[in-house]
């Protein structure tokens, strides 16, 4: 027998199983605990998602999120303009960040590339990486060691060899573990990868 609940609870859980990582299960357990907690805390969490959708929004340069454009590294004046790291999400720059050993600029693909997912060139923002090339002496491509981040690291180096700059183009080290996500990856193996990073 299916629980039935009353009309804005169902559509409460139904909302929060579009979020990734949540089945009915914990939407569920989420939405009694938003029913449970004072109005002020809900109001407030509603707030947190209205003004994320209001104020954020990508870096016109390097895709990252941003309130400011361009954003906060792109302007920084102690960053070096001529080496730029590729990462798929914009999470991963907090992971690099976290090294200290990175001063460049970054480029978020928002992705990989995963024909079995649909996820073609097409949908990754791979256009306006292209256009900032020629300015730059070195270009990390720091995607996942996974299946779609390396067809994603491949294609992309075809692309930028394509455009025959003579730029230097090199791959994180596999300090961080084949098949995982460098999201995850500890700030020793993140330091290790970026040091390590290979001609690509």
């Amino acid at each position: 027998m299916t629980t039935r609940f009353a009309e804005p609870m169902a559509r409460l859980i139904e909302e929060l199983r579009k979020l990734p990582g949540i089945g009915t299960k914990s939407a569920q357990r989420l939405a009694f605990h938003v029913l449970r907690s004072p109005a002020e805390d809900a109001t407030a969490l509603a707030d947190a998602i209205r003004e994320v959708k209001k104020h954020l929004r990508l870096c016109s340069v390097c895709n990252n999120i941003t309130d400011v454009d361009p954003c906060s590294y792109c302007t920084a004046p102690t960053r070096n303009v001529r080496l730029i790291c590729v990462v798929e999400e914009p999470t991963n720059i907090a992971t690099i960040e976290k090294t200290r050993s990175f001063n460049g600029l970054y480029h978020v693909l928002h992705g990989t590339l995963s024909p079995i997912g649909g996820v073609g060139p097409e949908q990754l923002r791979i256009a306006n990486l292209l256009t900032r090339l020629p300015d730059v002496d070195e270009v990390i491509l720091a995607t996942s060691p996974t299946t779609e981040g390396e067809a994603t690291a491949v294609y992309l180096a075809n692309e930028i060899h394509k455009l025959k700059l003579g730029l230097r183009l090199t791959r994180i080290a596999t300090g961080v573990p084949a098949g995982s996500d460098i999201e995850y990856a500890d700030e020793v193996t993140m330091t290790r990868a970026m040091e390590g990073r290979r001609e690509f």
